[in-house]
């Protein structure tokens, strides 16, 4: 079965993929972890659909190189979360006075609260995992003061951490022949998954921020 990359949306995985290969990976986390008007990419389907295309035989009609693969993913994560720190410890309150109808100030004062209930440490490596919120946090860890030091171990962990598990949930779950034939929908599925973390933080803000009378 050949897939239908126009399902995965105007952003489709597997059209960036065929088009680009590893290079595209690395652009795309490094773009979505270090530019904050980026942070609408699929980092994550990405990362799955990347996986699978390792597979031998797969249904995309193009195959890459795990190993390479992993190394791009890797480093595009790890440098483009180090862009961002860097650019917050240099921006500082600018990033609070940026308004846009993409760049939100909402987008800002949600990962300052992340950061601020879960301590910058805590906050780099758990924020990986829930879009948007990933894309703010190494530059308002910037802003807060945190050192380089500190952000380079854990931004490191957390790169390896978020992008190595999907990427060979991807390459094991492509020798399934059901995940062959719905590769796209499965794709669209790790982002619903990846983006109900965040949904419920939100909710769980708003339930504990009392209402203005």
């Amino acid at each position: 079965m050949q897939v239908d990359a126009s399902v995965l949306g105007s952003i489709s995985a597997a059209h960036l993929l065929h088009d680009f290969g590893v290079a595209g990976v690395f652009v795309v986390l490094f773009l979505e972890m270090g530019v904050l008007l980026a942070f609408f990419l699929p980092g994550d389907s990405l990362l799955f659909v990347a996986g699978y295309a390792t597979v031998a035989h797969n249904s995309l009609g193009f195959s890459m190189s795990l190993p390479w693969l992993l190394v791009g993913a890797i480093v595009g994560a790890v440098a483009g979360a180090q862009l961002g720190y860097e650019l917050g410890r240099r921006a500082g309150p600018t990033l609070h006075q940026r308004e846009s109808r993409f760049y939100k100030k909402e987008y800002v004062e949600r990962a300052e609260r992340f950061l601020t209930r879960f301590g910058p440490a805590k906050a780099v490596v758990i924020s990986r995992f829930l879009p948007i919120v990933r894309t703010f946090v190494s530059p308002l860890a910037g802003v807060a003061g945190m050192s380089r030091r500190d952000f380079v171990i854990w931004n490191v962990i957390s790169g390896v951490g978020w992008t190595i598990p999907l990427i060979v949930l991807g390459h094991l779950l492509g020798n399934i022949s059901f995940v062959r034939n719905y590769v796209e929908a499965l794709a669209v599925l790790i982002v619903v998954i990846s983006i109900v973390p965040a949904l419920v933080h939100y909710l769980r803000e708003r339930r504990s921020t009392p209402t203005s009378q």
